[in-house]
């Protein structure tokens, strides 16, 4: 297991988002979960968003239980910022900032992520 994904695994929601962001833009690339259907979609409280993670390991320890039929698809940081935060915006989507094991990830509306992102 990576230095990352163990500090990860560790940190609070709020420093997995730091974390996280450092690390996309780092790889210039952001990790979502695909299934027969597309992408992944979790739902919390009233709203539906996407989990996004920083790497293709994290990604993976997701896909357990009802997730473990999904694959990790690595988008670029330029598809992330032109198609997909317009596209969830436009669908009123959250995204779920690195969501672990027995926990959710940090919920945000998509332009502020790209704000983080682009800092």
């Amino acid at each position: 297991m990576s230095e990352l994904t163990q500090q990860i695994l560790q940190a609070s929601p709020q420093a997995r988002v730091t974390l996280s962001v450092d690390e996309i833009k780092s790889q210039e690339a952001v990790w979502i979960l695909t299934d027969e259907d597309g992408c992944v979609m979790l739902t919390t409280d009233d709203e539906d968003g996407i989990p996004v993670w920083p790497s293709e390991a994290l990604a993976k320890l997701w896909a357990t239980d009802e997730w473990e039929a999904c694959k990790p698809l690595q988008l670029s940081l330029s598809d992330w910022m032109k198609k997909w935060v317009p596209g969830m915006m436009g669908d009123a989507l959250v995204v779920m900032v690195c969501p672990v094991p027995a926990e959710e990830g940090e919920v945000m509306m998509p332009d502020e992520f790209a704000e983080l992102l682009l800092d």
